[in-house]
């Protein structure tokens, strides 16, 4: 049974109430994401599908961003703004009840930064979890009608990260193919696994593709020297 809550150095991530829990892949994207937001100084930034919270609050802790984030499933919701709320970076992070269809057709932004962590699975056999369905499943959100909505929320120098299974990445670069791909990271638990999550980064303007892979784990116990290095300002235990 997954812990009712997630510690972190700066933050709590309490989860009793949300479908997705905090998963090690989640976290991973979080820090990459937050450095790269970092290095760009963005100042406003679009949490797409906020679940807990957990990307938002990453995200907070690495920059000085006015933080939205957007999020359908009413319990996800309450239990975000709780976590919001209980950090020291409350006064930059706004939710919002919204789907993102919803959100593009009333809202005229246009952010900075885009972070997503999408539903997985398309086809995939459900379970009998109303809510975990919504969190893992796309369902009320195809990859199609996600890249529509985030066409609409960039300006000319914005970027968009998002997180997806392995074997999903070349459908979705098809995808987006209006955008520019900036940087590619494959990443696989151990050495002796598959590649199952990649980390896709896109821009508004042609750039020199940067192309990576991250292992988790070097060792059964020992994280690897990069997976170390993103999440040391986040973990207890690093």
């Amino acid at each position: 049974m997954s812990n009712n809550y997630f510690q972190f150095k700066q933050f709590t991530i309490q989860q009793e109430n949300c479908a997705m829990k905090v998963t090690t892949d989640a976290c991973l994207f979080g820090a990459w994401s937050a450095a790269i937001c970092r290095h760009l100084s963005a100042n406003s930034i679009l949490d797409i599908g906020t679940g807990t919270g957990l990307l938002s609050l990453m995200l907070a802790q690495k920059t000085n961003a006015i933080i939205h984030a957007i999020e359908v499933d009413e319990n996800a919701i309450t239990q975000a703004q709780q976590n919001f709320q209980k950090s020291c970076w409350n006064n930059r992070l706004q939710i919002h009840h919204s789907s993102i269809q919803l959100f593009t057709q009333k809202n005229n932004s246009q952010f900075d930064f885009v972070i997503i962590n999408p539903p997985f699975y398309q086809h995939d056999l459900k379970s009998s979890n109303k809510q975990k369905n919504m969190a893992h499943h796309s369902t009320l959100l195809s990859l199609e009608e996600l890249i529509n909505c985030i066409k609409k929320l960039l300006h000319s120098k914005s970027y968009f990260s998002i997180l997806l299974p392995y074997a999903r990445a070349d459908y979705f670069l098809q995808l987006a193919k209006d955008f520019y791909l900036v940087e590619r990271v494959n990443v696989k638990q151990t050495p002796n696994h598959t590649y199952f999550r990649t980390m896709l980064l896109f821009g508004m303007q042609p750039s020199i593709v940067i192309e990576k892979n991250i292992i988790i784990k070097q060792s059964e116990k020992k994280y690897s020297f990069e997976f170390t290095e993103l999440l040391k300002n986040y973990y207890l235990y690093l």
